[in-house]
C-alpha cells in the first residue's frame, strides 16, 4: 500500500478517536477512581488482549495460506489484525474501516482476489465464531442456573436465530456470496446502477473470489474448523477480561458467569451495530448480563468502564502500527 492511502487510515482513525472521547458522555474522574480501584487487574486486560489478537490473527494467518504458502510473515498478520481491528471499532456499523485496509495491505502478497477472499473469508469466520459462542452459552447458563418459563422463551428464540444464522452462513460458504450479495444490491433503488456497472467490470474477480470462499469450507475442512476454533478460543479467552474486573471489584463471579455476561452483553451490543465502538450499548448490555445473574448493576457499569478504556489504548496501539514495520514494496 502507498503510504499516502496509509496516512489517510491514520488519519481517520486519529479523528475518529478524538470524536469519540469528545463526544462520550462519560465521568473521567469516576473512569480514574476505576481504574486505581481495579489496581494490577488492569495491566492483566490489556495483556490478555495481546493474546486475544493472537489467537484472530492465527486463524486469519490459516486462511491466507491456505492450500499455499504466502510470501507474507505472520508478525505482519497480527499486525494488520490489530490495526485493522482498531479502524473497526471507530468506524460507525463496524466492519467498513478495518477490511478494506487489510485487503490493500495485502495484496501485494497475495493478490487481489486473494486478498479479497481471505479478509471476506475471515470476517465471515469472526462472526460466525460469535454465532456459536451465543449458541452454546445459551446450554451453559441452563446448566447453571435455574431457567424460568420467560428465560426459556428467550433462550429459545436466540437459540432459533443463532441456528437460522448458521443455515444461512453454512449456505455462503458452500457456494459464495460476492456475486449473490451484489445481484441483490442491482434490486436496490439508488445502488442498481453503480452495483450493476461494478459488477460487470469486475465479475472474473468476484468469480474467482466466490471460488475460493466456497473452496475453504468444501475441500479444505481442516483449514476451515482449525480457524473456526480459533476464533472460538479467542471468544472465551476474551471472556476473561470480564472476569478479571469483576474480581478486582470483589465480585463473587465464575469463569462461566463471566462467558455467560460476555455472551448476552456481546449479543444485545451486536444488535445496535451502527454505533461506533458500540458506545452506550456495551454498558447496557454489560449492565443488563450482570443484573440477569443477580449481581449488581453498577457492577457493569464498572465492567463497561474498563473495556473501554482498554479498547481506547488498543486502538492507539493499532493506529500507531498502521505506520510501522510496512516494507519497501508495499510504501
Amino acid at each position: 500500500m502507498k503510504n499516502k492511502y496509509r496516512n489517510w487510515f491514520m488519519l481517520f482513525g486519529i479523528l475518529a478517536v478524538v470524536l469519540m472521547v469528545c463526544t462520550m458522555r462519560m465521568d473521567y474522574s469516576e473512569i480514574g477512581r476505576s481504574l486505581l480501584r481495579a489496581g494490577i487487574w488492569f495491566p492483566a486486560v490489556l495483556l490478555l488482549w495481546l493474546f486475544v489478537y493472537l489467537l484472530n490473527a492465527c486463524s486469519w494467518y490459516l486462511i491466507i495460506n491456505d492450500g499455499k504458502k504466502y510470501p507474507i510473515p505472520f508478525w505482519k498478520v497480527y499486525k494488520l489484525s490489530v490495526s485493522g481491528f482498531a479502524l473497526n471499532y471507530t468506524t460507525p456499523c463496524g466492519l467498513m474501516g478495518g477490511e478494506p485496509y487489510r485487503i490493500m495491505e495485502l495484496a501485494p502478497y497475495t493478490g487481489v482476489s486473494k486478498a479479497s477472499s481471505s479478509v471476506i473469508l475471515y470476517v465471515m469466520m469472526h462472526i460466525f465464531s460469535h454465532i456459536w459462542f451465543w449458541f452454546l452459552s445459551i446450554f451453559l447458563y441452563i446448566f447453571m442456573y435455574p431457567v424460568s418459563l420467560s428465560m426459556a422463551l428467550l433462550l429459545a428464540v436466540v437459540g432459533a436465530c443463532c441456528l437460522l444464522a448458521v443455515f444461512f452462513f453454512l449456505k455462503g460458504y458452500r457456494a459464495g456470496m460476492m456475486l449473490k450479495a451484489l445481484g441483490l444490491l442491482k434490486k436496490v433503488p439508488f445502488l442498481r446502477k453503480r452495483a450493476s456497472g461494478f459488477l460487470e467490470s469486475k465479475r472474473e474477480t468476484l468469480v474467482r473470489i466466490d471460488e475460493q470462499i466456497a473452496l475453504l469450507h468444501g475441500q479444505h475442512k481442516k483449514t476451515f474448523y482449525s480457524s473456526l476454533v480459533l476464533e472460538f478460543m479467542a471468544r472465551l479467552l476474551s471472556s476473561l477480561e470480564i472476569y478479571f474486573v469483576l474480581r478486582a471489584f470483589s465480585a463473587e463471579v465464575s469463569v462461566g458467569d463471566a462467558v455467560l455476561i460476555l455472551a448476552f452483553s456481546s449479543l444485545f451490543s451486536n444488535l445496535i451495530f451502527f454505533s461506533p465502538m458500540q458506545l452506550g450499548a456495551r454498558e447496557g448490555g454489560l449492565a443488563l448480563a450482570v443484573g440477569g445473574l443477580h449481581l449488581s448493576g453498577a457492577l457493569g457499569v464498572y465492567t463497561g468502564l474498563i473495556t473501554r478504556v482498554r479498547e481506547l489504548v488498543w486502538i492507539a496501539i493499532g493506529i500507531v502500527l498502521i505506520k510501522i514495520g510496512n516494507s519497501k514494496q508495499n510504501t
